[in-house]
C-alpha cells in the first residue's frame, strides 16, 4: 500500500476544492470497494477526502413526486426506507440482493456507483489488464471467462459491472446530480452515467476530475406494483450475479402499457434492454411475448469460449422476472 494523506471535507464545495488541490486524490465514502483497491495496489491515490460525514444523506420526495437519494446514505438504509420501500421497491429488492448485511451497512450510494470491476484479471497483477493498466492487453479474452460480458465487449475489455442497485436504478430511469469543481451542479442521465470498453476501458463512468455525487433521483411512476429484480448466482449469498434483471411494468389489465427493463452481470455497465422494452409496449402479458423480449434483448450478445451459457440464462431470466413482475413482484 503506498502512503496518501487523510483529508476531512467540511461540505460538498470543500471536497471538491480539495480535491482540486490534489491530482491524484479520491472521495472516501464507506470505502468498502475503494480500500480494498488500496491494498491490492491497483488505486494509488495521493489523498483521501473523507466525504462520509457529508449532509447528504437525506431521502426525501422532489418536488415533481420523485425521491431524491442522497450520496452518502448508507445501502441499507436506503433500502429500508419508507418512500423507496412503497413507491420503488425494485431497488430495495436489489440493494438486499448485494453483499452482505454488514457491507450494506457500511456502503453508500455514491460509492455502489462508482465501485469496479471484481473481474480476477482486474485484481491480479500478474495478469494483464487494460482496465488496470492501458495498453497492455486483457487476458480474459482468452482466459477463464466464464464470468465475462457478453454485451458491449470489445477486444480491449470483457470484464462486467458488479452492481445490483445500478441495475435497478438503470430500469428505473434514475439521473445523477454531481458537482464540480467549478461549484457548478449538474445532472447525467443513468444511462450515461457508466461507459461501455471502447477505446478507454479504464474509464467506468463519464465524471468528470473532481466531480463529486451527491444525490441521485428517482422519478415518479407507475411501476411500484409490477416490479421483479431477479439475481442469478452462484451461490445464495454473497455472491456477484451471473446475470440479473430488472424488471418494471405499468399495466393496464392482462396489457403492459409501458416496461423497463435492465440486465446486470452482462456488459461492462447496467444494460438497458431498450429493444425488449419497446416490443413490450402496448402487448399481451404472455409467454410468447416474454420470449419475444428475451430474444430482443440478447440478439446482439457475443460469447466468449467459456460463457455462451449467460445467453440463454438471461433469456430465461428474463422471461421469469416479467411473469414474476405481472403477478406483482411476488418473490
Amino acid at each position: 500500500m503506498n502512503e496518501f494523506k487523510y483529508l476531512r471535507a467540511s461540505d460538498a464545495s470543500d471536497a471538491v476544492s480539495q480535491f482540486s488541490k490534489e491530482s491524484k486524490s479520491k472521495f472516501l465514502g464507506g470505502g468498502t470497494n475503494l480500500i480494498d483497491l488500496i491494498k491490492e495496489n491497483i488505486e494509488k491515490p495521493s489523498a483521501l477526502i473523507d466525504v462520509s460525514r457529508l449532509a447528504l444523506r437525506e431521502i426525501k420526495k422532489t418536488a415533481n413526486g420523485g425521491v431524491s437519494i442522497g450520496a452518502t446514505a448508507k445501502n441499507s438504509d436506503t433500502a429500508n426506507h419508507p418512500l423507496v420501500r412503497e413507491n420503488y421497491p425494485l431497488l430495495s429488492q436489489a440493494i438486499l440482493a448485494g453483499a452482505s448485511q454488514q457491507i450494506r451497512n457500511m456502503a453508500t450510494n455514491g460509492g455502489n456507483l462508482l465501485q469496479r470491476t471484481r473481474c480476477f484479471y482486474f485484481y491480479d497483477p500478474a495478469m494483464r489488464c487494460n482496465k488496470r493498466e492501458p495498453g497492455t492487453g486483457c487476458d480474459a479474452l482468452e482466459g477463464l471467462n466464464n464470468y465475462s460480458a457478453v454485451l458491449g465487449w470489445n477486444e480491449k475489455c470483457v470484464a462486467t459491472h458488479p452492481s445490483d442497485m445500478c441495475v435497478a436504478l438503470a430500469a428505473l430511469d434514475a439521473t445523477v446530480k454531481v458537482k464540480g469543481a467549478d461549484g457548478k451542479e449538474r445532472t447525467i442521465q443513468f444511462a450515461d452515467f457508466h461507459r461501455l470498453p471502447e477505446n478507454t476501458p479504464e474509464k467506468d463512468n463519464n465524471l468528470q476530475t473532481g466531480e463529486l455525487i451527491i444525490a441521485i433521483e428517482i422519478p415518479k411512476s407507475n411501476f411500484a406494483k409490477n416490479s421483479y429484480y431477479l439475481k442469478v448466482r452462484d451461490r445464495t449469498s454473497y455472491a456477484f450475479a451471473l446475470v440479473s434483471v430488472a424488471v418494471a411494468l405499468e399495466m393496464n389489465g392482462k396489457t403492459i402499457k409501458q416496461a423497463r427493463i435492465a440486465l446486470g452481470g452482462v456488459a461492462h455497465k447496467p444494460w438497458r434492454a431498450m429493444d425488449a422494452e419497446k416490443l413490450l409496449a402496448n402487448a399481451k402479458a404472455d409467454d410468447a411475448t416474454f420470449k419475444k423480449a428475451a430474444d430482443a434483448a440478447l440478439k446482439d450478445a457475443k460469447a466468449l469460449e467459456h460463457n455462451a451459457y449467460k445467453i440463454e440464462l438471461a433469456k430465461r431470466a428474463i422471461v421469469r422476472a416479467l411473469k414474476k413482475a405481472v403477478d406483482g413482484g411476488i418473490a
